[in-house]
């Protein structure tokens, strides 16, 4: 089988207008891929910023993947909370970004976003709507075209793909 391995940091985030975030992360791929080693999901410490924006969280990212086709290419789901005064977490931002399909290290920058609520809702809520499914975010735009969204911050990840068996299978990266 070819395979793929993925590894790097969700840095931080920034550009959210909230304070106090933490990141729940997500690995989402097609029916035929397997995860052979690592943590397919996780969440980062939270990190208060006290001077700028940024939200650092330098979480490690670790996996190893096999696939028998390339339908499906992994994807990391990013969902960025936020803790309000009284302790209550609320959501900051959904983002979504594909696994680079090159070798090599590779900074990506992923643009998150949000459902807009009513002016009620964000009043009395920490953060206003939630997806009841959030992985549906993972499955493309086609599926949340009838939302309404506002634009929330960015997430930076530092990663690093390295493949293997990839030529074998006729898969030619890069």
């Amino acid at each position: 089988m070819a395979e793929l391995h993925l590894f790097g940091q969700i840095e931080g985030g920034s550009g959210f207008p909230q304070r106090r975030l933490f990141c729940k992360w997500g690995l989402h791929a097609g029916a035929a891929w397997t995860l052979l080693a690592g943590a397919g999901a996780g969440q980062t410490q939270l990190d208060d910023p006290q001077v700028d924006d940024v939200a650092h969280w330098g979480h490690p990212l670790d996996m190893h993947l096999a696939t028998k086709g390339l339908q499906g290419w992994p994807r990391l789901l990013l969902e960025v909370w936020h803790v309000d005064g009284w302790g209550r977490p609320g959501l900051a931002g959904y983002g979504v970004c594909h696994v680079p399909s090159a070798p090599g290290c590779h900074r990506v920058t992923c643009v998150t976003w949000r459902p807009r609520g009513t002016r009620a809702q964000r009043l009395l809520g920490t953060g206003g709507p939630q997806l009841r499914v959030p992985e549906v975010t993972a499955a493309g735009a086609g599926d949340r075209f009838r939302l309404s969204t506002e634009s929330a911050g960015t997430v930076t990840l530092e990663l690093g793909v390295v493949t293997r068996n990839m030529g074998r299978y006729g898969v030619a990266l890069g």
